[in-house]
């Protein structure tokens, strides 16, 4: 398909995240949207059109419009995507999907393309890569690795705002529970694993 391709030289022009938010991480939920869409039976054009777009727009996690990024990312997708010959239902199709896949939305999306866009870049979140964007996140915010305390929050409620691992804990170890397909579920309990089996040998380094 000439528009992802389109798309994909656009985008590559203006991203300007951080190292977990960046070019590099489009293209693996890219690579993961691909593999559910196969699965799934599901539109490919409008899951990767809203891959490439999903995080155009991306605030830091320390900025307060964070969570705001997302809505933003699809307001910026919506006059992109009117440059090419996508229909004004398969724009708004996509648009929803990337208003609605951020964790901090907080959201189901409706549509299966939401859906498989949502799991497809959770799981960018979890297994080996998803720990080193754990980690790259949290050294860019100059935030200690653990509570020393209480590494993993045995006895309080986690902080990632504070302390990197508590992400684990307050994020990454409830995404399996949360994904909507079949197939991301399958994906999601297989990285998860990656994470425990970090975090027990982390326990006895520790």
């Amino acid at each position: 398909m000439k528009v992802l391709d389109s798309l994909k030289n656009e985008i590559i022009k203006i991203m300007n995240n951080d190292s977990a938010h960046d070019f590099e991480h489009v293209m693996r939920v890219y690579k993961n949207a691909q593999k559910i869409c196969k699965k799934e039976k599901a539109n490919e054009k409008l899951i990767l059109s809203a891959v490439l777009l999903h995080d155009i727009v991306s605030y830091p996690k320390s900025d307060k419009r964070s969570k705001f990024s997302s809505i933003e990312s699809a307001k910026k997708s919506k006059q992109i995507l009117k440059k090419y010959d996508y229909t004004d239902d398969e724009i708004t199709i996509i648009c929803d999907a990337i208003k609605d896949h951020s964790f901090s939305q907080n959201k189901i999306p409706v549509t299966l393309e939401g859906k498989i866009l949502q799991d497809a870049d959770r799981l960018d979140a979890l297994g080996a890569i998803g720990i080193a964007r754990v980690f790259a996140t949290g050294g860019s915010l100059k935030r200690p690795f653990y509570n020393f305390n209480d590494p993993f929050c045995k006895t309080r409620i986690p902080d990632d705002k504070i302390w990197t691992l508590d992400h684990f804990f307050q994020k990454l170890l409830k995404l399996e529970s949360l994904m909507n397909t079949p197939s991301g579920k399958i994906e999601a309990k297989k990285r998860t694993k990656v994470l425990r089996d970090f975090l027990n040998q982390l326990k006895q380094e520790l």
